[in-house]
């Protein structure tokens, strides 16, 4: 694991579901070389699990909060959690 590895747990709120949020998020993602996983919620919020520098994790939580043109993101929630070691970035079903 690289020795900067930092990890965040995020729930994202506004209009972020069916408007090409999360492909849109993976794509940023991999091209920022983070890994992890976003997924739609029941409630109408996004969670997503990011892995990566803590300079690129940054770059990437500014992207939330825009987020592709059709989103109106009115709230962005990330916390410090435990690396996972996730080797790609995926785009989960919603379990509900």
């Amino acid at each position: 694991m690289m020795r900067d590895g930092a990890a965040r747990h995020g729930l994202i709120s506004g209009r972020v579901q069916g408007v090409y949020y999360r492909e849109s998020a993976r794509q940023e993602a991999q091209r920022l070389g983070i890994t992890g996983w976003v997924r739609n919620l029941a409630d109408g919020r996004v969670e997503c699990h990011l892995e990566g520098s803590v300079e690129v994790l940054a770059h990437l939580e500014r992207w939330l909060w825009q987020g592709p043109a059709a989103a109106r993101v009115t709230g962005v929630e990330l916390e410090e959690v435990a690396c996972e070691g996730f080797t790609d970035f995926q785009v989960r079903r919603t379990d509900a």
